[in-house]
């Protein structure tokens, strides 16, 4: 009988323990994959920008050392990424695979001009700084023209910015949801523990010394339960980039890196602060208020 009676608050404790660990860990997994999404959108967004591409097109008389010399000094430019120099045979050369038939066999001639494709940095794919480009760069009196197709950026942007803006919202309301869950269930396990706290505070020992050892197991649980939800990030990570290869083009393990530090840390402290709080709700609780 007093095997049983002994045994079985140690159970409950444990019960207790281990579901709180795991609804940390559940909390800290959605948070950490909300955090991934936004590394992704943010990569995404920079993929796409720094892929915009203006075409140079070159007059036709100028050789093909003056081209590449003005293609250095395109990419002296704080505005640019990179360029790439598009001669008038691989401009044909692409152009008949694009049609699936060879034109110049047709025309007799090759009517292409040479061009050189600019690649803007991220900051400056947006329609200002390009028309800053364009007018500075046209200036230049072997240039024909300057391509690019100005309503893409307009709804690269517009919808980047949108984009932005739904999960910078998501992120907040889950953050809040993720401090109001951990804190809840943190409470519900100092709730359960509430009679051997005011029992402990009762024979003479001090706030301090009570409050000690459940701050440390609430830390303690906090990064348990965020070593389990990075694991899951990270298996969660490897999956989804076995089932769309593509996304390798987007992955930065420095970010993916922080996001699991901030992980660790809201785990941590939010563990923390809620332990802290809750232990000392009842420490000021009078006897009577805690069979409520």
């Amino acid at each position: 009988m007093s095997t049983y009676e002994e045994g079985s608050p140690r159970k409950k404790t444990k019960s207790v323990y281990v579901s709180t660990v795991i609804s940390i860990a559940l909390v800290l997994l959605m948070t950490g994959l909300l955090g991934l999404i936004l590394v992704h959108a943010k990569n995404l967004s920079k993929y796409v920008k720094e892929n915009i591409v203006l075409n140079i097109i070159v007059n036709e008389n100028v050789n093909e050392g003056d081209v590449l010399a003005m293609q250095k000094d395109i990419e002296k430019d704080p505005y640019v990424l990179r360029t790439e120099y598009i001669s008038k045979e691989l401009a044909a050369k692409n152009l008949k695979e694009d049609l699936g038939e060879d034109f110049v066999e047709y025309l007799g001639h090759n009517p292409l001009l040479p061009s050189i494709d600019v690649y803007l940095k991220e900051q400056y794919a947006n329609t200002d700084s390009i028309q800053t480009f364009i007018q500075m760069a046209s200036k230049n009196s072997r240039v024909k023209e300057i391509v690019y197709q100005e309503s893409l950026i307009d709804m690269v942007n517009k919808n980047i910015r949108i984009i932005g803006m739904v999960v910078l919202a998501f992120t907040v309301v889950l953050l809040i949801i993720a401090v109001a869950l951990i804190n809840n269930t943190i409470r519900l396990a100092i709730y359960s523990q509430r009679f051997l706290i005011k029992s402990m505070q009762l024979i003479g020992a001090t706030k301090n010394f009570i409050r000690k050892p459940y701050l440390f197991y609430g830390i303690f649980h906090g990064l348990l339960g965020s070593l389990i939800a990075i694991l899951l990030l990270i298996f969660t990570l490897q999956f989804a980039q076995k089932q769309i290869p593509d996304l390798v083009f987007l992955r930065n393990w420095y970010e993916f890196g922080a996001i699991f530090l901030i992980v660790v840390m809201l785990g941590v402290l939010i563990s923390g602060f809620s332990t802290y709080f809750a232990v000392t709700k009842y420490l000021k609780a009078k006897s009577h208020s805690l069979y409520r």
